[in-house]
């Protein structure tokens, strides 16, 4: 599966590590050059410079043949807009944009966007967790 990831913070760069061990074809877009260091020497997936909202950045990571899109950046602006490119302009089969506001979460879900909202499943299972 061709996977591109846009965001090489903790989520990211766990994602990347993860699918690329499994042998995916992984690509992770960042546009910090110094994020890349936390992949690790083991990554073998490919790594781009730039902005994710960016269509030049986005073919060159390969996003007309991608298999999933995934968006975990640290603003949801961010990842709701390379979402929506990434469904609406390339067509990406799989798209998913991480969101931290749950107030956004159902907004961005009425535009057709699979998003996770790490606030609310924390909440969740710290809920379970205590049994609550």
């Amino acid at each position: 599966m061709k996977i591109i990831i846009l965001g090489c913070g903790r989520v990211g760069t766990h994602l990347a590590q993860n699918m690329d061990a499994a042998g995916h074809d992984v690509t992770v877009i960042d546009r910090n050059r110094e994020s890349f260091a936390r992949l690790g020497s083991n990554y073998g997936g490919k790594m781009i410079l730039g902005t994710g909202i960016d269509e030049d950045v986005l073919r060159k990571a390969g996003i007309e043949d991608a298999d999933a899109f995934i968006a975990v950046t640290n603003g949801d602006n961010t990842n709701a807009m390379a979402a929506q490119i990434a469904q609406h302009v390339f067509y990406v089969p799989r798209v998913v944009a991480r969101l931290y506001d749950p107030i956004r979460q159902e907004t961005y879900r009425l535009l057709g966007l699979d998003t996770v909202c790490s606030t609310v499943m924390g909440a969740e299972r710290i809920r379970e967790m205590v049994g609550a």
